[in-house]
């Protein structure tokens, strides 16, 4: 088991049985962590601040992990603008605001790569965050989670506030959402590969041009940064999280493809959105500051991942 101070602590991980947060809540296990709150959205609505302040007293917790989102690909982006906005926001803005009331000892919050400008200079380093206005597709929910930097540097000069927020990149890997209408790139590309050779079909369409390139973090890797911060980062500067490598979207179905062993071909449909041209993370500071450097290859996180989607919808579950 590796030493940790979070060993001992009460850890409470909004989202902690999503995807990102259940290899979270297994890297908290792996460092002796026994105390660990993962509430369900059922039980404790974050919308509702007095729900955010009835889950703290009841979990007490030393150190929160705010991953909890509303959350979505860019077609979920487009159809849920004023939703994802607000529900984002009060979501950040109370648990934020309760934590400091409660005297949590320090929390650590997860923000989004679609905060950044739409054309910021690559690659994308924190202090372009507010150089430009995001891509219009998803730029509510990423001004929604943007905020989350704004108020735990405000509570930090003006309270003392113990709060780190981290922006991790496009996140993949097994427990992913396979929902296509709401799953992000590469699940939903798996899907529509692995559906399509099963059914013999000769082709798949894919939204876009296949021009735009993104940066792709391994969800596992992704766990790891958070709890490197958690343990080492007391500071409310802005960190990425990524790999610090990107993939045209037309190579990331040739990847994809081989890997689902899909012999057909794509059809783009322009008529849909690309969403930001590029995207790819100076990961510089995540390494500098708290030693985290991505260990998972894009090519082998993929092949986990389609690996994980075949052997549920072997069973029936995906």
């Amino acid at each position: 088991m590796n030493q940790s101070n979070l060993a001992g602590r009460r850890v409470l991980v909004t989202g902690g049985t999503g995807f990102l947060g259940s290899f979270v809540v297994e890297g908290l296990r792996a460092r002796g962590v026994t105390d660990i709150a993962t509430p369900r959205s059922g039980d404790y609505d974050l919308v509702d601040r007095a729900a955010c302040r009835r889950l703290l007293a009841d979990t007490k917790p030393d150190l929160v992990l705010h991953l909890a989102a509303r959350v979505g690909g860019i077609g979920a982006n487009r159809e849920n603008p004023g939703r994802f906005l607000f529900d984002n926001a009060m979501m950040g803005l109370h648990l934020l605001e309760e934590s400091r009331l409660a005297g949590i000892a320090k929390v650590v919050a997860v923000g989004t790569i679609c905060a950044y400008p739409k054309f910021a200079p690559i690659p994308f380093r924190e202090d372009d965050l507010w150089n430009g206005y995001p891509e219009e597709t998803n730029a509510p929910y990423g001004i929604a989670k943007k905020l989350l930097l704004v108020q735990s540097q405000a509570y930090r000069d003006q309270y003392g506030m113990n709060s780190v927020v981290l922006f991790p990149v496009n996140l993949y890997g097994p427990r992913d959402n396979f929902d296509l209408q709401t799953s992000h790139v590469i699940p939903a590309m798996i899907r529509k590969c692995v559906v399509a050779r099963e059914q013999g079909r000769a082709e798949v369409s894919l939204w876009g041009d296949g021009s735009p390139t993104r940066e792709f973090l391994y969800a596992e890797d992704a766990a790891e940064g958070i709890l490197l911060a958690s343990e080492r980062y007391d500071s409310s500067d802005p960190v990425n999280l990524g790999s610090g490598e990107e993939i045209a979207i037309r190579d990331l179905a040739a990847l994809i493809a081989q890997a689902t062993r899909f012999t057909g071909r794509f059809v783009w449909d322009p008529s849909q959105p690309n969403g930001q041209p590029r995207r790819r993370l100076d990961v510089t500071r995540a390494k500098e500051r708290f030693g985290f450097t991505a260990r998972t290859s894009f090519p082998e996180g993929v092949r986990k991942t389609v690996a994980y989607f075949e052997e549920q919808h072997r069973k029936g579950q995906l």
